[in-house]
């Protein structure tokens, strides 16, 4: 079973690869990824300001969300 550290940096770290995916460092003014494990818990939150680019950033912050979420099941499927 993995730690409630493990999961919270899995989480983590699949959010921000979505984002830089999507944009350039040098677009990204901010981004806040927020991601809390307890009791069996997950809990992210995605915000993202790029406002030089054409994409949605709401779309990007919604889709990180969604991959930080998988990328913990998968971590949960190993074990």
């Amino acid at each position: 079973m993995p730690t409630d550290d493990e999961v919270v940096e899995a989480a983590a770290e699949a959010a921000e690869s979505v984002v830089f995916s999507r944009y350039g460092k040098s677009e990204v003014d901010d981004l806040d990824v927020t991601v809390t494990f307890e009791d069996a818990v997950l809990d992210v939150a995605v915000y993202v300001n790029a406002p030089e680019s054409r994409l949605d950033e709401q779309q990007v912050a919604d889709d990180a969300a969604l991959a930080a979420r998988s990328a913990v099941d998968d971590l949960f499927a190993e074990e």
